[in-house]
């Protein structure tokens, strides 16, 4: 069985995917070692990122306000999540809060905009505030807006925007059961437009929306078919009030199983543990490493996430390092033979101390 892992992992190093069968194997199959699997992504992993962690803190810049429908969406129509709505934020708040991103250690600043796409002339204001982030803080910029064409692309390409981000989120056949007031071929346009324009795509999945394990594999061999440099996997959230809030399926193993089979099929992509990694990976979630070279922290467009320094402490005892910018200047690890309890500053238990 150690062959198998073996063939999959030197396949991956000569950028060959698995078969699709393999694929289905690897996330279903009884028989399946997850730490051999984790072994063999790593492979890959190793060879085009080291044992680095790219860091991203993602901007909620415009929340709610949307009138699409995806299920698994908080801001959408029709979600009684009850979140607060507002419009998008000013260019001096955006503005502080990427020096802050950049100060921390991220890799990269993501701004997130709801609705169904922005006007060009939002388009503008946006590429002017992405200029003065480019200008001022040795960090990426990454944008999430919506649909967008050609016009669009252009004037965020003229700008200097890093990535655009658009998830496929599923496949084309289970699409329909999670969104009504777009389409699969909609988002894919968005991102075979950005593309066209020279714009680095980025685009992934949600998993746990009632899908089965052949949409997973149909959406990874379609980002392979698409040359996606960066791939976030997420794990749905379950908000209350969301039509889509859970099927159930994602336990830690069958994350991690899913984190790996998206590493075997695209060995080059930034793969990233992305939203819901906390809650569902638990007390797993440094293994996310070994596939995965990319993490978001301090939260995601609505829900909370683990903090800067949680998630830089399991990076650093698990053995990988923190990419880090230019501004960043990273603290020394703790001792890997320090101690630590969590939610208690006592060592002793309650019960055996001494009355003073």
């Amino acid at each position: 069985m150690l062959e198998t892992y073996a063939r999959l992992a030197e396949q991956a190093l000569a950028d060959e995917a698995p078969s699709a069968d393999e694929a289905l194997w690897l996330l279903d199959g009884d028989d399946v070692e997850l730490l051999p699997l984790l072994q063999a992504a790593f492979e890959p992993r190793k060879k085009y990122f080291g044992r680095k962690v790219m860091v991203q803190v993602l901007n909620n810049v415009q929340n709610g306000l949307c009138p699409e429908d995806c299920g698994y969406c908080s801001q959408a129509k029709g979600s009684e999540s009850g979140i607060r709505k507002y419009p998008i934020k000013s260019d001096e708040e955006i503005l502080k809060e990427a020096e802050q991103a950049a100060r921390a250690g991220a890799s990269r600043y993501c701004l997130a905009l709801s609705g169904r796409g922005p006007t060009i002339e939002r388009t503008r204001k946006l590429a002017n505030v992405i200029r003065q982030v480019k200008d001022r803080y040795p960090i990426e910029v990454c944008l999430t807006a919506g649909l967008i064409g050609d016009e669009h692309a252009e004037i965020l390409a003229e700008a200097g925007l890093d990535r655009l981000n658009h998830n496929l989120n599923t496949s084309e056949s289970h699409y329909e059961k999670i969104c009504s007031t777009h389409s699969y071929a909609d988002r894919l346009a968005t991102i075979e437009t950005a593309a066209r324009h020279g714009l680095e795509t980025c685009s992934g999945i949600i998993m746990g929306m009632g899908e089965a394990s052949h949409d997973l594999v149909d959406v990874g061999f379609r980002l392979r078919e698409l040359a996606v440099p960066s791939i976030p996997v997420n794990f749905l959230v379950p908000i209350d009030g969301n039509r889509v809030t859970s099927d159930g399926t994602l336990t830690p193993e069958r994350c991690l199983r899913a984190l790996a089979v998206m590493r075997l099929i695209n060995p080059r992509a930034e793969i990233r543990a992305a939203g819901g990694r906390e809650g569902h990976l638990r007390s797993l979630g440094a293994l996310a490493l070994w596939p995965a070279n990319s993490l978001f922290v301090e939260g995601y467009l609505t829900t909370r996430g683990d903090a800067v320094s949680d998630t830089y402490r399991l990076i650093r005892d698990a053995g990988f390092e923190v990419e880090g910018n230019a501004l960043y200047h990273a603290e020394s690890p703790e001792s890997a033979s320090s101690f630590r309890l969590e939610g208690s500053e006592s060592i002793l238990k309650p019960d055996v101390v001494r009355n003073a």
